[in-house]
């Protein structure tokens, strides 16, 4: 259902049928990990031309992957992580469970 890469990718899914009698097929609710027990392999501090995109792609060769940089910083929205110049991201290992 989704690339190998997607933060999505293995959740479960559910199925609603809609008052028609149509049935919609939808992934579950994914539950944020906490970053403190996610490894890091060390971190980066923000500056002003950052992206997370491009922070991503150096970090993992996947620009896409964003998000565990996201998940290894305890942010919900991404926007917040790079709204402070100076801030020390945790750098997460590239496969979770190493």
């Amino acid at each position: 259902m989704f690339d190998e890469h997607s933060r999505y990718v293995g959740l479960p899914t559910a199925e609603l049928t809609l008052p028609d009698g149509r049935r919609v097929r939808y992934v579950t609710r994914r539950v944020l990990p906490s970053a403190a027990t996610i490894p890091a392999v060390g971190e980066v501090v923000t500056t002003g031309g950052d992206r997370l995109d491009r922070l991503a792609a150096s970090a993992f060769d996947d620009p896409v992957q964003y998000w565990r940089i996201c998940d290894a910083n305890d942010a919900v929205d991404p926007a917040e992580l790079l709204a402070t110049v100076g801030r020390r991201l945790r750098l997460p290992h590239p496969d979770p469970y190493a």
